[in-house]
């Protein structure tokens, strides 16, 4: 326990307040999206590589800056060592892509919505819903 603050460590080291984190991780996803479809475009477009290698490729680059993002920045979690907060990231990413296709799935052909409205609609609930409390709690703790 801190005496001059009367805190535990714990409770200091590693913890950015809930909204801050919230906002932090909502950029970095965005930046993480950008890096993504970036790579597919410019990959597929100017480089002429097969548009299915460079999904994955984008896909690989939009989680790797993500990971970085949130480990570094969203979460400020360098106190533990990034192999297990790696480990544990795939996992949750694996559920999240999990997620968005039956999310895509049920809008689109479910309720009849358009897939792109469909791809949104879940992606924002499946954001907010599983992955950053997943981050917050579990991956990054």
């Amino acid at each position: 326990m801190d005496s001059k603050a009367g805190v535990a460590k714990d409770d200091v080291r590693g913890k950015v307040p809930f909204w801050h984190s919230l906002g932090r991780a909502q950029i970095a996803s965005f930046a993480a999206t950008a890096i993504d479809f970036g790579t597919l475009f410019f990959a597929t477009e100017i480089l002429h590589v097969w548009y299915v290698l460079s999904t994955g490729l984008g896909a690989a680059l939009g989680a790797v800056t993500n990971f970085a993002l949130n480990r570094f920045w969203s979460f400020e979690a360098t106190h533990v060592a990034w192999g297990p907060q790696a480990v544990r990231y795939a996992l949750v990413s694996g559920g999240s892509l999990g997620l968005n296709m039956i999310g895509v799935y049920a809008f689109t052909d479910g309720l009849g919505l358009k897939y792109g409205l469909s791809k949104i609609i879940t992606a924002v609930l499946v954001g907010l819903l599983f992955n950053f409390p997943l981050h917050r709690r579990y991956v990054f703790k």
